[in-house]
């Protein structure tokens, strides 16, 4: 099943300590994040990848071109596309279902979000499906509520609550009637498909527990850098 990898965004809250490189190839000591995300992919069972880019393209496609040849992404299926104005989360999946005429299920991740495990559990779930974790302040993310069922009967952006609680944690198992009727504008994830879905009642979850960093802050990267130091992530892979 191919994976989805959002990385076209601007990293801009990241800039002040990252600024030579986009957010996905943000150093954690010498090795590039996306490489140990790549790594961490593949021991759960991806091969496929299809990697959607805009801001530092042509930084992120020569690291994917030297590590298909002699690298992480050797033997893998590798794509691209370039996206030639932001299209946001669902705007940049719809455009490479499109172009890549797909029509089975495939998988939706950040670029910049790390979780340990969990990536065949949501592999193995029925669409559509995301994965959730628990924390201990949603604030900066927003907020997902289920039933006994697994079912979302709630799905809050980021800002809208406080306190623990389960929240989006960045991959999720879709099918491509969501996106059948795209417009060619730009339209988030986030903001439109999940909660239509919720408003469907056919959106569920797949609870996970498990390391859950994004490093689109200083104070998270930074955090990541010294777990993965000291070898305290789990999923973790170089030393």
């Amino acid at each position: 099943m191919k994976l989805f990898v959002l990385a076209g965004g601007f990293g801009s809250r990241l800039q002040s300590v990252v600024s030579d490189v986009p957010k996905a190839l943000a150093p954690i000591g010498s090795v590039p994040f996306l490489k140990l995300q790549i790594v961490n992919w593949k021991k759960q069972g991806i091969k496929s990848f299809v990697f959607l880019l805009h801001h530092q393209a042509d930084l992120i496609i020569s690291f994917l071109k030297n590590e298909q040849e002699s690298g992480v992404l050797s033997g893998c299926e590798v794509n691209w596309f370039v996206e030639s104005i932001p299209l946001d989360t669902g705007g940049a999946v719809a455009c490479a279902l499109k172009q890549m005429s797909i029509y089975e299920d495939f998988l939706v991740t950040n670029a910049d979000t790390w979780l340990g495990s969990g990536v065949r559990d949501v592999l193995n779930s029925l669409s559509p499906v995301m994965a959730v974790v628990k924390i201990a302040d949603v604030t900066r993310y927003g907020c997902v509520q289920f039933d006994s069922r697994g079912l979302i009967t709630l799905f809050r952006e980021k800002g809208q609550s406080i306190g623990a609680g389960w929240i989006y944690a960045g991959i999720c198992k879709l099918n491509v009637r969501s996106f059948q009727d795209w417009d060619r504008l730009p339209f988030s994830l986030e903001k439109f498909t999940f909660p239509a879905m919720v408003q469907e009642k056919e959106l569920r979850v797949v609870t996970l527990h498990t390391d859950f960093i994004d490093i689109g802050i200083p104070a998270d990267y930074f955090r990541f850098c010294n777990l993965a130091k000291s070898n305290k992530l789990e999923g973790y892979s170089f030393g």
